[in-house]
């Protein structure tokens, strides 16, 4: 297995199967489809890009400074691990987070692909089987972009966090179309768009600046799908089923709060699982990282209507619960701003070259 080699831990089987569960639906209904979705549809389509020409993959990129993030960012940064490292190791710990962080990502965008394979297949009606299909392709891209920027910038992965992978088999496993919808679109893709945006609004290097913008670009479109067909399913649903859904949203909302720290990366440099654990916990980055986590989340579980007692006292027990009246719109709208914006410098800046060189043309005669 070739792509072995830049791990930095074994992966393991070079394949994980998740028993497939629930029923291939056919819908027949092929004119009735509702106009909100079959317009994400379009724009689905009109939006596709090529992420070998779009992105500037020429930009280097220092592998021990990848993402050029403050090192006040780092769990260990002010403690005593962190001034006893020489600055060979610190060198090597910003690598390290960088490709915990970008491998994480890569990851989650393969559980993405697979689950927006799986709803083309199980929802039953016909226009969000178009639109899924489009997201596919979406996330096809994402797995492309990461792994290129991994592994020719970076040049190392991380295996799948433990975390993350049990949320993604208890996304698939379950039998009811709706599951992937609220693992995948709402939970997964809401706490990637939040890290994504942080991340982006952080790094002062321009390759994986483009990389996150133009990704959430795409994740603006999916985030607004899964809220409308939730939606529109979970009027009818009853209310022990909607309590199903939401236990669902709080072990899965628990489970990426606690345990997605990049402790791996601390382990690799010696500090003992229970002083990373401690870290963690005390560093004032990852608290506001860990909230922020929830941005994108706890609006669109409210809007999609999910919000019970329990899952309201949950978010109140993490510290969440007012990000319940945060506008996704206004977010997923400065998305597509931030990408467009960058859209337009780069055509700018290339069509000024073209004219300096017709200019000299002229001028040498």
């Amino acid at each position: 297995m070739a792509t072995r080699e830049p791990y930095v831990h074994d992966p393991g089987s070079a394949v994980w199967e998740i028993p497939a569960t629930g029923a291939a639906r056919f819908g027949w209904d092929y004119d009735d489809g509702r106009e909100r979705l079959l317009a994400l549809y379009r724009k689905g389509k009109d939006k596709q890009w090529d992420a070998a020409k779009r992105i500037e993959w020429d930009l280097e990129v220092d592998p021990y400074d990848p993402l050029g993030v403050p090192d006040e960012n780092m769990t260990v940064y002010g403690t005593p691990y962190w001034d006893r490292m020489s600055e060979r190791n610190r060198r090597d710990m910003r690598r390290h987070y960088a490709s915990w962080q970008f491998s994480q990502f890569l990851h989650g965008e393969q559980g993405a692909l697979v689950c927006a394979s799986r709803i083309v297949e199980s929802v039953p009606d016909v226009d969000a089987k178009f639109y899924s299909a489009t997201q596919a392709m979406d996330e096809a891209r994402h797995v492309e972009i990461y792994s290129r920027f991994l592994h020719e910038k970076i040049g190392m992965l991380y295996p799948v966090n433990s975390s993350l992978q049990s949320l993604l088999d208890d996304t698939l496993r379950d039998s009811r179309w709706d599951m992937p919808y609220l693992g995948m679109q709402v939970l997964i893709e809401g706490l990637a768009l939040a890290a994504f945006g942080m991340l982006r609004d952080v790094t002062k290097k321009p390759l994986p600046h483009q990389i996150l913008a133009y990704v959430m670009q795409d994740e603006a479109r999916h985030v607004a799908f899964g809220r409308m067909a939730l939606r529109d399913y979970y009027r009818q649903l009853s209310d022990a089923e909607l309590r199903e859904r939401e236990e669902f949203v709080i072990e899965g909302c628990y489970l990426m709060r606690d345990r997605l720290r990049g402790e791996e990366v601390l382990a690799d440099f010696g500090i003992p699982a229970a002083d990373a654990a401690e870290l963690s916990e005390r560093s004032e980055y990852l608290q506001i990282f860990r909230k922020l986590l929830f941005s994108r989340i706890v609006p669109c579980v409210k809007d999609i209507g999910l919000w019970g007692e329990r899952l309201q006292r949950a978010y109140v027990d993490m510290g969440v619960f007012e990000m319940g009246d945060a506008s996704l719109d206004q977010l997923m709208a400065q998305d597509e701003e931030i990408a467009e914006q960058l859209d337009a410098r780069r055509f700018a800046a290339e069509e000024a070259a073209r004219t300096a060189e017709i200019a000299e043309t002229i001028a040498e005669g």
